[in-house]
């Protein structure tokens, strides 16, 4: 766990340093203190969500249910994983899972491509609202992160690099079923 969150660092670090390189406009001001680090991470955030979901409608139907081995997650069930982690890593700092949402059953859906996007844009959306409802005090508490102590923001943090690290996996999972990524062709 400690590796994975020194990457987390790392890449929110080295996102971060990049300054305009990286920067989306949104229209938005970047506010200083832990407002400043919510909206970076939501810039991050926003492009990791627009390209899985230009990949996620590139892919074909069909291909929802592939799997590079068995017991290994299939397209669809990768999209609904970030689909749940979008709507699990808040309630580690108490924000509150959407009535009827249940992250659990996601899989379930994974073979509908339809229901993939639907879920992956709600599950976005609950993710930066979550996010932005956050106080900037808030991102200093103390919460357990899988069993260790960690702090809000870097459940923050978590959620774009969660969202950017499966994001290069349905990459591979595409060019291997032919699809190449809509943003690179």
């Amino acid at each position: 766990m400690k590796k994975a969150l020194s990457l987390t660092f790392a890449l929110a670090l080295a996102a971060l340093s990049a300054g305009p390189a990286l920067a989306h406009d949104h229209g938005e001001t970047k506010p200083a203190g832990g407002s400043a680090i919510k909206a970076e991470v939501i810039r991050q955030i926003d492009d990791a969500e627009k390209k899985i979901l230009q990949l996620a409608e590139a892919t074909p139907a069909e291909k929802f249910t592939w799997r590079p081995a068995e017991k290994i997650r299939s397209t669809g069930e990768v999209f609904m994983h970030v689909a749940g982690a979008n709507y699990f890593l808040p309630t580690l700092w108490g924000g509150k899972m959407p009535e009827g949402v249940n992250p659990r059953e996601f899989d379930k859906s994974a073979g509908d491509k339809a229901k993939v996007i639907d879920l992956l844009k709600k599950s976005f959306a609950h993710a930066r609202e979550s996010i932005k409802a956050a106080s900037d005090a808030d991102l200093d508490k103390t919460v357990k992160i899988f069993g260790q102590d960690g702090t809000v923001r870097e459940v923050v943090l978590l959620i774009a690099t969660h969202a950017h690290e499966h994001l290069g996996q349905s990459i591979a999972y595409a060019r291997m079923n032919g699809v190449t990524p809509p943003w690179s062709a």
